[in-house]
């Protein structure tokens, strides 16, 4: 039997090595075009593949209550690179998955470099794939190349939409003072690799707390370019000083939020709020800024988080930064199986579809990949059931509602994996196994636990009763 023509895969992120992880896995070779390190982007620091410019934390692991952690156990249960390469390089963060970020990008390149089904171009697709590329999967994601983004809004006969993403910074661990910082994880949570104690929380009182935020609104912020004055924010990554504009109080009730932290410095004198940092290599030496993504200078940067208790000495690995994410109007756009209506050939995978987060986007690229390994041969391969995370988020990127606004086009944003994505259960759980009457928290979490099992069934049934978990 003949091997199969090739697929192209743009983009060397975490969706494109998916993508063509998949197609590789299931017998059809793949080109990988990554343009880095010929043409860096404004983000990446390196040429290696699935480098992370944002933070390291896959978010939540439990796939018993969180959608994000039901993610994760599908995509295990699928095979996926990225959990595999995620899963042996975690870093202690309570109940998250996080991830030593060079370690994690050096497993996926080693995956992809030493597959005999893909090769690796190192140059730039500059504009639309030529004709003879018949099968294409463009996961170029929010650092799309201006030349290629240009190409595909010709195409599509639409604006594409956008969003800025911002950075956190992260902090040397020896130059944190643990004299008035201490290490809890909120509520004293464990996780994967977790002992209860991973986070390291420096306190503000309420006068530090409203100095900070007086420090925060008037520091100066980088400019915007004419044509960026529009772009609207993602709300799941809002920089903290758009957050302090929307009220003095909306950081301490987001990530200097208080709750769950007792500072073993001061019994009995709860802190006003409290900056975490989570930890961002194996080594520990390295610690990122829990929600601290902002578009400051960095020599205000500098100056404003040596304000914070404990980080009055702090030395930066890495400043906060700022860049322009763009993402397609997929509902329009897109078919079911990811497929440009106008022009079937190209298929989209990751961020550039519309969806939020390191997961999300590698969930995509792996069903994209998929998709195309069946096209390839032959065969349709339905998509995976609106009940299953997989399938949830799928809905939303080529089905999600369509809203009108002024007579305009409507208005799709990006999204992050949520329960709220999921079919309704036909029966919520009312009764726990005792027979006792289900209130409050525990009805919550009975129905989360409900759509997590009905899920993973769902999934089985999808992929044949053949799913396995990753080697």
């Amino acid at each position: 039997m003949s091997r199969p023509n090739p697929v192209h895969v743009i983009g060397g992120g975490l969706a494109g090595c998916e993508a063509a992880f998949q197609l590789a896995t299931h017998g059809v070779p793949v080109v990988l075009h990554e343009m880095r390190p010929v043409r860096r982007t404004a983000a990446h620091q390196t040429g290696a593949l699935a480098e992370l410019v944002c933070s390291n934390s896959f978010r939540s692991d439990d796939s018993d209550t969180s959608a994000i952690g039901l993610l994760h156990e599908e995509m295990r249960r699928l095979g996926s690179l990225i959990m595999r390469a995620a899963d042996r390089n975690q870093v202690p963060a309570g109940g998250a998955l996080a991830v030593d970020r060079d370690g994690f990008s050096a497993a996926v390149t080693e995956a992809i470099e030493t597959h005999p089904l893909i090769a690796i171009d190192r140059t730039e697709v500059a504009g639309l794939p030529p004709q003879n590329w018949d099968s294409v999967i463009v996961a170029t994601g929010p650092l799309t190349s201006p030349a290629l983004a240009d190409a595909i809004r010709k195409v599509t006969g639409e604006r594409s939409l956008a969003f800025f993403d911002a950075i956190a910074p992260i902090v040397h661990r020896d130059s944190i003072d643990m004299s008035a910082a201490w290490f809890q994880s909120r509520y004293d949570k464990t996780g994967p690799g977790g002992s209860g104690a991973d986070y390291i929380n420096c306190p503000l009182d309420r006068l530090q707390y409203d100095r900070f935020i007086e420090a925060l609104l008037a520091a100066d912020k980088v400019s915007f370019h004419e044509w960026e004055t529009s772009t609207p924010y993602f709300d799941g990554c809002l920089p903290i000083e758009v957050m302090a504009e929307r009220g003095r109080e909306t950081l301490r009730h987001g990530p200097m939020k208080p709750f769950g932290l007792t500072n073993p410095h001061a019994p009995g004198r709860k802190p006003y709020a409290v900056v975490q940092l989570r930890q961002d290599n194996k080594l520990g030496t390295l610690f990122n800024m829990v929600g601290f993504q902002t578009k400051l200078k960095h020599g205000e940067q500098v100056r404003l988080f040596r304000t914070i208790p404990g980080l009055e000495r702090a030395e930066f690995a890495r400043l906060g930064g700022l860049h322009r994410n763009t993402y397609l109007n997929s509902p329009a756009l897109l078919d079911g199986r990811l497929r440009l209506r106008t022009l079937p050939a190209l298929r989209f995978a990751g961020q550039i579809t519309g969806c939020e987060g390191y997961v999300e986007s590698a969930a995509i690229g792996l069903l994209a990949g998929r998709f195309a390994a069946a096209e390839r041969v032959g065969l349709d391969l339905a998509a995976p059931p609106p009940t299953t995370a997989h399938g949830a988020l799928l809905a939303h990127i080529t089905g999600g509602h369509i809203e009108t606004i002024d007579a305009g086009p409507r208005s799709f944003q990006p999204m992050n994996i949520n329960f709220g994505l999921f079919p309704p259960l036909a029966q919520a759980p009312t009764r726990a196994p005792s027979g006792e009457k289900l209130r409050g928290s525990a009805k919550t979490l009975a129905k989360k636990r409900a759509l997590t099992a009905r899920a993973l069934s769902d999934l089985a049934q999808w992929a044949g009763g053949t799913v396995t978990a990753a080697a």
